[in-house]
C-alpha cells in the first residue's frame, strides 16, 4: 500500500515506522522539507520525503498527523490531492484543562471530511500516547490493544482495519463517521483522568460480560439474592 503522511512529528513516526516494517511505501509530507528529510532518514526502509502536496499526491492512505485547527486548512489545501483517498485523522482536540475543543460543534474528523470533502475520512489512533504506538507490538496483559475504527466507506475502513492490524493491534467497528465525536471525546475524558487525575481510566469499564449487568443466574455470594437490581 502506498500511504503519504502529512506532518513530521511523534505520530508521524510512530505510526509510519511500523507501516514501513510491514511492507508498505510511505512519503513523509512536511511544510518543512528539513524536517520531512530528517523524519524519512530516521526511519528508513526506502521512506521518501516530500512536501505536503507531494505526500498526498503518492498515497492511496493519506495519514493527517497535524494538529488540530492546522489539518482542517492542510486537507482543505490539498483537497485535489486528496480526492478519492483514505484520508486517516489521529488528531485529539484538546485544549487546556483537558477541555474538547469542538464541544458543540462539528468533531476534528468531520471538519476534515468538510475541508475534501472528495476524500474518505476514518478516525483511528487517537486514543494512545505515541509512545504506544512506538511499541512492538502494543500488547498489555497478554491482549492486543484495540483500536476502535469510524468511518463511512467500507473499502477505507478495511484497509485502515489492515493498517491497524499492522501495528500488532485489533480494530474495533466504532461505527459511522457521525462518531468520531464520541471517540475524541473519550480522548480528552481518558488525557484527564491519566495525567490530571492520574486514575487508570482502563480500570472504568467492567469487562464485556458484565457490560450490560450480571446474568440472573449471577447472585450475590452473601446473600444468595440477584445482584440485578429489579
Amino acid at each position: 500500500m502506498r500511504i503519504g503522511v502529512l506532518g513530521t512529528g511523534n505520530m508521524a513516526d510512530a505510526l509510519a515506522t511500523h507501516w514501513v516494517r510491514a511492507g508498505h511505501q510511505v512519503t513523509i509530507g512536511g511544510r518543512s522539507a528539513h524536517k520531512a528529510e530528517r523524519l524519512a532518514t530516521r526511519i528508513r526502509g526506502g521512506v521518501k520525503s516530500a512536501s505536503l502536496r507531494g505526500a498526498a499526491e503518492f498515497g492511496q492512505v493519506v495519514l493527517a498527523a497535524l494538529p488540530f485547527g492546522a489539518g482542517a486548512d492542510v486537507a482543505r489545501d490539498l483537497h485535489a490531492a486528496l480526492e478519492g483517498k483514505v484520508l486517516i485523522d489521529c488528531s485529539n482536540p484538546v485544549g487546556a484543562d483537558f477541555q474538547l475543543l469542538t464541544e458543540g460543534g462539528p468533531s476534528a474528523a468531520r471538519r476534515l471530511a468538510a475541508a475534501a470533502p472528495g476524500a474518505h475520512v476514518v478516525k483511528a489512533f487517537n486514543l494512545c500516547h505515541q509512545d504506544v504506538w512506538r511499541m512492538r507490538p502494543p500488547v498489555f496483559d497478554r491482549r492486543p490493544l484495540a483500536v476502535p475504527v469510524c468511518g463511512d466507506d467500507e473499502t477505507a475502513l478495511a484497509r485502515v482495519r489492515e493498517l491497524v492490524r499492522d501495528l500488532g493491534c485489533e480494530p474495533v467497528a466504532g461505527g459511522g463517521l457521525e462518531r468520531a465525536g464520541l471517540l475524541e471525546a473519550t480522548a480528552a475524558l481518558f488525557i484527564a483522568l491519566w495525567v490530571g487525575e492520574g486514575a487508570d481510566a482502563q480500570a472504568i469499564a467492567p469487562p464485556l460480560a458484565y457490560a450490560a449487568g450480571p446474568s440472573p443466574q449471577e447472585t450475590d455470594r452473601g446473600t444468595g439474592h440477584s445482584v440485578r437490581s429489579t
